[in-house]
């Protein structure tokens, strides 16, 4: 029996033996595709390639993918756990060909890998495969050149209700590249349920897809049309799972040996010993994902990528509690993970104390988040009236605190109280419209500037050259000549320009010859092309014009230390924070240096002036600063870090201040580190769960900064009347004075309060033998009406307050209700009530509730109209 890291490692082999580069499997975070929320599939790491925008020095490729399908139009989640085969991360074997082999050697190949006594050495007679109905060369290859039996090639069509909406034709979004597939399927034995594609039977398990073979033919653009592809390629995707389970004789990708190791630990860890456990399945599935993602730097938070991680780990926890976990365990799966997923996992590996804490606290969050949630249900179910709980609220819960349906539901079944599902499905079927309307990864990728040429860039070594016009666009379109006041975007043959990459900006300037200027506000790549973006502010401007690219070097000047800096720092919190720390995110510009990276705690204002001063201690050092260009292999071997998930041609440049920090880097960068002159932090703090930000600054900038500074400090002396050296006690004896005149003036407040309270009583009115007040406070603040409100009922024993008053243009209105009266009359409802009649809202605890309104003409009908009421429901009791 083959195991999976066997069967992984022997696609791999096999390909590689076809002449085939293997390349490692990129993050899960698609890199520069705003169409995708997770990568999904092998080739979207090669989406460029097959697009023909960017070129690679091969022209066959091999992956073993890690993928995730839990969000966006790819979303497996909710069948994750119930069925044999649905994962929300799974690893896609793929062989690729850019331009290079077509149909014939692509099916011949993976024939050969399945069948063949070296390989996979599966029955023949077991197998079979499917091609798009049009697609009679694929079928005559199988048939006349493979051998497969004519009944065992079935045709699929446009079986989805549309043109090319076919199962047998495969396209990645609802733009982008595509083409017809031909699949290939395992026999599973008629001892399974199920029949063959196309047939009524076909979600059964008997047949199951193992592999599919896509003919990338066409760019789909965003009107439908398919627009051929420089060159036909191949993508194909064999499901890691699948054919293991196929290769070790299971009917459940659940029943390999890597998730048979998963849910042991799992069941070991919670303490159950009911192996068949679906909710087993789901932690086992669901710990992949969420360890993989976070180590992709992905961080669970409420919106985008964030947000469905943070609803795997819930639903995994979740799962968790429905076997009866007595504490917090998801955590303790990853060291399970990393061990078997082998070499697979050594990027997780590296991240596996941050991983580890991430998912930690997440799960801490989410059993705080449960009891905050289980709060205000019991408040809500306190005010149900028809024994129905509204599918608003019960949405809310599970919209805000994370709270699952069926959790819900089992609180309201012990208080014979059922929902409104109806109501409930309602609201999530907006919500999911919301986000369609507001979903930011969706692009028209067909309106992406294509060009098969590529700009020399010769930025490194200068800030002025002489280029020629090779193409020019406006609104996307190609245009061969532009003039005065028109904005477009210019590409040269060569140029000084940096292109906007790796979080370094654009270089902005001009493009000039003696009858026209070309302002240059930014500089972008599009695939191995640089674009100068902006505006033609004199003469015209033709393809083909020799023109002279001269960037602004004291903006480039500033960018390049603030780079530099950008790399000293990163070296500097390894050394103090802990070598866990990776690059988040990052953007240099000529102001100032953004840095993202992974740390669980907040920074001490110790730790930060010690950051600081390392890298000053750096700067002063005045480092060489080199450059070499050498295989990212050996880069890698000689230390080079490298941001995972990022781009990198098999020649890379490796940048090395002395022996302090040595990166991979394209961008801009002094010459010697004393060149940045001083480094100043800004800031920092938290932007996510585990990940910090620091902002700061260098060279003039820094010193304007530390000058701005020393002239508030020195406002702030002028302010206290003392000298520098006492301004810091000075300050907190004004602190502490200010301190207690609040206390004091907050105990005059109450005064007040009880004072107003003694002249309100006077008010009372007596109903059905209950008392009723309802009215309007002159000059009280909001907060004292709560006082108010507490001092009445006391004096009252039973009965209903409600008070309004006016601040600022402003109405606050607050509900007391007695405790032998909640059963009848709750504060909640009353104010809610009350506050809608003024235009606002509220609500709180059947005791007591607040609210706020706006349209102060129409108070007084309000309180008479809530008098009135109360009258009428007191008169009842």
């Amino acid at each position: 029996m083959k195991s999976t890291a066997e069967v992984r490692q022997m696609f791999l082999d096999f390909f590689h033996s076809k002449g085939h580069e293997i390349i490692e499997s990129s993050s899960l975070v698609p890199h520069n595709d705003p169409t995708l929320l997770f990568t999904n599939a092998g080739m979207n790491q090669f989406k460029d390639v097959f697009l023909g925008i960017d070129k690679r020095s091969y022209s066959r490729a091999t992956t073993a993918q890690r993928c995730v399908r839990a969000g966006g139009k790819h979303n497996d989640l909710d069948n994750v756990g119930y069925t044999a085969r649905h994962h929300t991360f799974f690893e896609m074997l793929g062989n690729f060909s850019f331009g290079d082999y077509f149909k014939r050697d692509a099916i011949h190949f993976a024939w050969e890998l399945l069948t063949g006594e070296g390989w996979l050495n599966l029955p023949k007679e077991k197998l079979l495969v499917t091609v798009y109905a049009s697609d009679d060369e694929a079928f005559a290859i199988w048939a006349n050149e493979i051998g497969v039996p004519e009944d065992r090639i079935i045709r699929i069509g446009d079986n989805k209700g549309a043109p090319y909406a076919s199962d047998n034709f495969w396209q990645m979004g609802d733009t982008g590249p595509c083409g017809p597939c031909s699949e290939i399927f395992y026999d599973h034995g008629d001892h399974i349920w199920g029949g063959p594609p196309g047939s009524p039977e076909e979600d059964g398990d008997r047949f199951i897809e193992i592999w599919n073979i896509v003919f990338m033919q066409f760019n789909r653009l965003a009107d439908g049309t398919m627009d051929p592809l420089p060159k036909p390629s191949v993508d194909t995707g064999m499901g890691l799972e699948r054919i293991s389970a196929v290769l070790q004789h299971v009917n459940s990708n659940y029943d390999i040996d890597l998730f048979k190791k998963l849910i042991q630990d799992a069941a070991q860890i919670i303490g159950v010993n009911d192996l068949e456990n679906k909710s087993l399945r789901v932690i086992a599935d669901h710990i992949r994902s969420c360890a993989f993602l976070i180590a992709d730097g992905v961080v669970p938070s409420n919106e985008g990528r964030g947000y469905v991680l943070r609803r795997i780990i819930r639903r995994a926890v979740r799962h968790g509690n429905m076997l009866g976990a007595k504490s917090i365990f998801f955590y303790k799966l990853v060291p399970s993970l990393i061990q078997v997923m082998a070499s697979a996992a050594s990027h997780l590996a590296q991240s596996q104390k941050l991983v580890e804490a991430t998912l930690k606290a997440e799960e801490e969050q989410f059993l705080k988040t449960l009891e905050r949630g289980l709060l205000l249900l019991d408040q809500e179910l306190a005010q149900v009236s028809n024994n129905q709980l509204s599918g608003e609220v019960a949405f809310k819960l599970y919209d805000t605190y994370g709270f699952p349906l069926d959790l819900t539901a089992d609180v309201c079944r012990e208080k014979n109280i059922t929902i409104d599902e109806a109501g409930f499905n309602q609201c999530m079927e907006l919500q999911r419209k919301r986000s369609r309307e507001s979903d930011s990864f969706k692009i028209d990728y067909s309106s992406t500037i294509k060009l098969d040429s590529k700009t020399e860039f010769l930025g490194y070594d200068t800030i002025e050259t002489v280029a020629t016009v090779v193409a020019i666009f406006q609104d996307g379109k190609q245009v061969s000549i532009i003039q005065a006041g028109d904005e477009a975007v210019i590409v040269l043959d060569r140029t000084p320009f940096y292109g906007e990459s790796g979080g370094q900006v654009g270089d902005k300037g001009l493009l000039s010859n003696p009858t026209s200027v070309f302002d240059v506000k930014d500089s972008q790549k599009y695939g191995q092309s640089i674009g100068h973006v902006g505006t033609l502010s004199k003469g015209s401007i033709c393809v083909g014009d020799r023109i002279t690219a001269a960037i602004d070097a004291e903006l480039r000047e500033r960018i390049r230390r603030n780079h530099s800096a950008t790399h000293l720092l990163q070296a500097a919190l390894q050394r103090i924070l802990g070598e866990h720390v990776a690059q988040k995110g990052s953007l240099v510009n000529e102001h100032y240096l953004r840095f993202d990276f992974s740390h669980l705690q907040s920074i001490s204002a110790e730790q930060i002036e010690e950051i600081e001063n390392l890298v000053n201690q750096q700067i002063r050092h005045n480092l060489a600063v080199s450059i070499e260009l050498m295989p990212i292999e050996q880069a890698k071997n000689k230390g080079a870090m490298a941001l995972f998930g990022e781009k990198y041609d098999d020649i890379v440049r490796v940048l090395t201040m002395g022996d302090f920090s040595i990166e991979l880097c394209g961008g801009t960068h002094v010459e010697r580190t004393g060149d940045i002159g001083l480094f100043k932090i800004i800031s920092e703090s938290s932007i996510a769960s585990g990940v910090r930000r620091i902002e700061a600054t260098t060279g003039q900038m820094a010193v304007d900064l530390i000058h701005r500074d020393d002239r508030r400090f020195a406002e702030l002396t002028s302010l206290l009347k003392v000298d520098k050296a006492s301004v810091v006690t000075r300050l907190s004896q004004v602190l502490e004075q200010t301190k207690q005149l609040e206390k004091l003036v907050e105990q005059l407040k109450s005064a007040q309060a009880v004072h107003e309270s003694a002249q309100l009583i006077n008010q009372v009115e007596r109903i059905n033998g209950r008392n009723i007040l309802v009215a309007k406070v002159n000059n009280a603040e909001a907060k004292v009406l709560r006082t108010m409100i507490d001092d009445l009922k006391n004096q009252l024993k039973s009965g209903v307050i409600v008070l309004a008053t006016i601040n600022d243009d402003k109405i606050s209105l607050a509900v007391g209700v007695t405790q032998d009266l909640t059963d009848q009359l709750k504060a909640g409802v009353l104010v809610s009530q009350l506050a809608e009649m003024v235009g606002g809202k509220g609500g709180g605890r059947p005791d007591f509730a607040q609210a706020g309104g706006t349209n102060i003409s129409a108070l007084a009908d309000a309180l008479l109209t809530v008098k009135q009421s109360l009258a009428q429901k007191l008169s009842a009791i």
